[in-house]
């Protein structure tokens, strides 16, 4: 379904979402947010009056309540002058009065106590439950009631969401929906408990962007800071943080920031190398004092230092980080797995026996994390025993997927901890740095995040967010999404968005705004900025450089048009959120394109090369023009040097000093009109070179059109003569003028020709010095089917994997679409992905027609999204067949070393297809290894080739089996023309479509 059809539809379920889902109505279980619509602008029958006639009702809360509560409760009566010009007051003892706000927790607050014990509300469906509340209108007040601190809270900025106020009006300047009058419609509603326990985020990465910010905003990164902080998570409907830890210390650079976190209500924890609450800092800061970080030979003074930090921290509401890292984050002692594996049981050990003595309490009572993080995935693979009652906390590979699902072991044992999932949106380290943008697409998340969730890791998310700006959009999916996977299916990812930017910026500018922010994510997952190096598109083949520059281009300018339409009050949120990550990113990529034609017209002799320049050295100080707003001018300062990063020239993973602009290279024209001739599938130019000028195989199928560019090597003008010696050769111009250059399009006329093969001669001519250009030419009568078919008569042909033709379920699972996952539309996954594995007889297969015009072998390959190695004992495999013969299975992972989150080219052999591109410098591979830089982490897809047997040129049928639940499909490549590689491949061409 394109974008538009999937709009009218978003447009069409969200009214009928808001006339099913009234506030007084009883809805599903299995539905966790509250309904969309029960906050009212104008009166209606019953309902209860917040704002009205200029006057606001009273809010009261029990002095003795939880002081987070409280805070709250005040931020309330706030949120109401935000949105109509008139607070509401909060009291704190006294008997509320008629027509007021009553906001409480039950068991602490004597008010909802009192309502409960004379059966004015019934708190049975949320009583003892873990953050859930209640919402209900009785005898003329408003009931917010929550089963704990947190269920009370999220209870109160339900509302203050429902009425305008934006988890983000802080954070990215989002304004409040502006309103005379607030009204809340008659009725009860309870919100039972988020399906993901802990949910929170990971401040990382933090210089020189976010700390620089805080320090001029805040003199620190402080309470004052963090208080801001706690409020975003809290109206997320969050509760876990892992605070900024580079060079930090949250517990000693400010003693505030814990009893601050405590008072707000989050749960605070430390980074996956950062045990029982001490971070980093605190250990370089006493290590003469403390001695060396190794447990074997100083124990005592370790478990000491762990030892006061959880006494110091005790008091807190804590999720406590245990095992133990080589220091700075590295893997720990000489490299002996088994020896390692015996001093990390020994730390847990000592750890457990630590919080037995600081709580006076069984450890199962004070929960824990383990992450098994990098190198510790290893120990943990091995045998490595945590206690039962710990979260076993999984980790992605740094760049977005998941390494392990939650283990069958684990759940066979009924594991009391369960699993958790840490996972990056922000990376710095190898093989490369992610931080300065938002790359991540929101289909990647609902795909990675449903994945974890469906297979048992629901005890903790825990995000790496890096700086938290630019990158609100998905740390927005991803809190609403722990609250209730269920009910953002892959197919609702689009709605969300729209439903996200309608919130904050209107009804009316909702679609354009998600068609934007979802377009320049996904492009950026093409190549991500930092990753960005020359030569990435082709130039010369399937126009895949300039159709790259144009999707840019478009994004771009949809967001500069767009900004005309958005609100004045707005204006800043938009150019946090839509306009500048766009166009930043957008200009950082068409610079990089402009480099490449830089440099090949430069090695061409083009005059034209010193236009691309020019454009080159424009687009560089256009995206540092668009950085100095965002730091000095936009929301008048406040988010001075937020966005400071390094973000282009990379040479390796460590951010440069500095932005750089790529290699280019001016040209001297020489001292009078001179032609050259380049061509379409070639780098080379004439008459530069003693190789014949040849296009690409003009294929009677696909209808191929070729181009030839004329142009200038020196000053001045000159003219041409173009011509062909066939009739049914035909040229878009015979001759002209050229003062820079210009391009013939060469055409064939496919009704003057019989079937079979051709060749002809078309010859450029500027005076007396002529060019030769060679083409040939196949055609043969079209197959006789009734179905849409893939193929081509010169071999090379590619078909998404959403353009099937018959679709089988397997025993236990089908295939389903992913729309707009990967880099292409859509791509094919499995539901359920925790369907068991398959053989071929039994398992879901996707059949595609294709025309295979030659006998013998045939090389197919797959585009896989870069799912890891989730299950090692199994692998994840595929299978691909023709026609009825045996199928073949793969192994995606089969005798890939598993990185940890380095990097080690993978599939090397299998990546014909796809363009090479030069070495990078080879510290940031493993063993040396610079072949290429192609990679799964760099292009987001892994490629797997086999061949296959064609008996008879012809149609055939193309199947491809599940055998493996995880596998993503997007794309798949047949008989790759390695002589005219490029990134993506040859271009989809579906045949015989009507």
């Amino acid at each position: 379904m394109n974008l538009q059809s999937r709009i009218k539809l978003y447009s069409s379920s969200l009214v009928l979402f808001l006339v099913a889902s009234t506030f007084g109505q009883s809805i599903k279980k299995s539905d966790q947010r509250t309904p969309a619509n029960y906050v009212l602008n104008q009166m209606e029958a019953k309902a209860f009056t917040i704002v009205a006639n200029g006057k606001s009702t009273s809010i009261y809360v029990d002095p003795k309540d939880w002081k987070g509560v409280i805070r709250a409760a005040k931020d309330l009566g706030d949120d109401t002058r935000k949105v109509t010009g008139i607070a509401s007051p909060v009291f704190e003892n006294g008997k509320p009065e008629k027509n007021s706000i009553v906001v409480g927790t039950i068991g602490r607050s004597s008010i909802i106590d009192k309502l409960i014990a004379t059966k004015k509300i019934d708190v049975s469906s949320i009583k003892g439950k873990w953050e859930s509340f209640l919402i209900q209108t009785v005898d003329g007040q408003l009931v917010i009631a929550g089963s704990d601190k947190r269920g009370t809270i999220y209870g109160i900025y339900d509302i203050s969401e429902k009425i305008g106020v934006s988890p983000w009006y802080f954070w990215a300047d989002v304004p409040a929906k502006k309103a005379k009058e607030l009204y809340i419609k008659a009725g009860k509603y309870f919100q039972d408990s988020p399906k993901v326990k802990y949910r929170g985020i990971f401040i990382n990465d933090e210089e020189p962007s976010f700390a620089q910010w805080a320090r001029g905003a805040y003199g620190g990164i402080n309470s004052k800071m963090y208080a801001t902080m706690f409020e975003l998570l809290l109206r997320l409907k969050a509760n876990y943080l892992w605070p900024a830890m580079w060079g930090k210390s949250f517990n000693e650079d400010d003693p505030l920031n814990p009893v601050v976190a405590d008072e707000y209500g989050i749960v605070m924890g430390t980074s996956h190398h950062e045990p029982m609450m001490r971070s980093q800092k605190e250990y370089t800061d006493r290590k003469k004092e403390i001695g060396e970080w190794n447990f074997e030979t100083n124990e005592k003074n370790i478990s000491q230092f762990f030892y006061d930090g959880l006494e110091r921290n005790k008091n807190f509401d804590n999720l406590i980080t245990i095992g133990m890292r080589g220091e700075g984050d590295v893997a720990m002692g000489e490299g002996d797995d088994l020896k390692n594996i015996q001093t990390l049981q020994n730390v847990i050990k000592k750890q457990r026996e630590i919080i037995q003595k600081v709580y006076n309490d069984t450890p199962e009572n004070h929960p824990q994390v383990w992450a098994i993080f990098t190198e510790v995935q290893r120990y943990y693979d091995a045998g490595l025993k945590v206690p039962d009652d710990v979260i076993l906390l999984f980790c992605d590979n740094n760049w977005g997927q998941i390494r392990r699902t939650y283990p069958e072991k684990e759940k066979v044992k009924n594991r009391i901890g369960g699993g958790g999932l840490y996972y990056h949106i922000d990376m710095n380290g190898g093989p490369w740095n992610d931080r300065w943008i938002n790359t991540t697409t929101i289909p990647k998340l609902q795909e990675q995040f449903n994945l974890a969730y469906q297979s048992g890791l629901d005890k903790l998310w825990i995000v790496n967010v890096g700086d938290l700006k630019p990158k609100e959009l998905p740390i927005d999916f991803i809190m609403h999404f722990a609250w209730n996977p269920d009910a953002i299916p892959a197919n609702k990812t689009l709605d969300y968005t729209i439903d996200w930017a309608s919130k904050i910026f209107g009804k009316e500018n909702a679609v354009e705004v998600a068609d934007i922010v979802s377009k320049y994510a996904k492009y950026n997952l093409w190549r991500k900025p930092e990753v960005q190096v020359a030569n990435v598109f082709s130039i010369v083949n399937n126009h895949e450089s300039d159709s790259v520059l144009q999707l840019w281009r478009a994004v771009a300018d949809k967001a500069d048009q767009l900004k005309s339409k958005i609100p004045a009050d707005a204006q800043d949120a938009y150019y946090q959120l839509v306009l500048y990550p766009a166009k930043a990113s957008a200009g950082v990529a068409e610079m990089y394109l402009a480099s490449d034609k830089n440099m090949l017209f430069a090695k061409q002799g083009r005059v034209s090369a010193n236009d691309f320049y020019k454009r080159t050295q424009e687009l560089f100080e256009e995206d540092k023009k668009l950085s100095d707003y965002y730091n000095t001018i936009m929301s008048n300062g406040k988010w001075k040097n937020m966005m400071s990063d390094v973000h282009m020239e990379y040479k390796m993973w460590s951010m440069p000093k500095s932005n750089v602009i790529p290699q280019i290279k001016e040209v001297t024209p020489l001292s009078e009109p001179t032609m050259g001739v380049a061509i379409e599938g070639s780098e080379l130019s004439w008459p530069n070179t003693t190789d014949k000028a040849i296009l690409p195989v003009f294929d009677g199928l696909a209808k191929s059109s070729y181009y030839i560019d004329v142009y200038n090597r020196g000053l001045g003008k000159f003219e041409f003569t173009a011509k062909a010696n066939k009739t049914w050769i035909k040229l878009s111009q015979s001759k002209g003028t050229v003062e820079k250059e210009t391009r013939i399009e060469v055409a064939i006329d496919w009704n003057a020709l019989a079937d079979g093969t051709f060749d002809g001669l078309i010859e450029i001519s500027q005076g007396n010095k002529t060019i030769p250009v060679q083409l040939n030419v196949v055609k043969t009568a079209a197959p006789k089917i009734n179905e849409p078919y893939f193929g081509s008569l010169t071999g090379e042909f590619s078909i998404p994997s959403s353009k099937y033709n018959a679709s089988v379920p397997g025993k236990f699972a089908k295939w389903v679409t992913l729309t707009d996952l990967g880099r292409s539309d859509a791509s094919m996954g499995i539901s359920p992905v925790t369907a068991p594995s398959a053989t071929p007889e039994s398992a879901p297969r996707l059949e595609y027609k294709v025309l295979l015009s030659k006998k013998g072998k045939a090389t197919v390959c797959l585009g896989m999204l870069p799912t890891q190695d989730i299950n090692p004992a199994r692998g994840l495999r595929i299978a691909v067949a023709l026609d009825n013969q045996t199928p073949v299975i793969i192994d995606a992972r089969k005798g890939l070393v598993d990185t940890f989150g380095e990097y080690t080219p993978s599939n090397l052999a299998h990546s014909k297809v796809l363009k090479p591109l030069p070495p990078l410098n080879k510290d940031i591979y493993l063993n040396g290894n610079a072949k290429q830089r192609r990679s799964e982490v760099f292009d987001n897809l892994r490629w797997l080739d086999t061949e296959l047997q064609v008996d008879e040129p012809g149609i055939h049928t193309l199947k491809v089996y599940m055998i493996d639940p995880e596998v993503v499909l997007e794309k798949i490549v047949v008989n790759p023309d390695n002589a005219h590689s490029s990134y993506f491949g040859p271009i989809p061409m579906q045949h015989n479509v009507k």
